[in-house]
């Protein structure tokens, strides 16, 4: 038994076409990572910061919303501008 155990083929389960999610999350990231996404988010970063400059009196709220806005188009443009300068779309270790 233990003989079988150390032949057995170590990527045996590999060969499966992979989990269900895979296909769905494979298309939002190229959704999130496509020229549209770098276009919107770009777009973003320059409203949002036009806004913080000469929003003038805004409350606390409507800046912190203009803030999350500014944020969420840096961490979208990031992830097209390192794919851009590095050439590569995951992490390498």
């Amino acid at each position: 038994m233990v003989g079988l155990l150390a032949v057995a083929d170590p990527a045996f389960a590999a060969g499966s076409a992979g989990m269900p999610w895979e296909t769905p999350m494979d298309k939002i990231k190229q959704s999130l990572t496509g020229p549209i996404a770098m276009a919107i988010s770009l777009l973003g970063v320059v409203v949002a910061g036009v806004a913080l400059i000469f929003g003038g009196e805004m409350g606390d709220f409507t800046r912190r919303v203009i803030m999350l806005v500014f944020v969420i188009a840096l961490i979208l443009s990031a992830s097209s501008f390192l794919t851009a300068l590095f050439g590569t779309t995951s992490a390498t270790l």
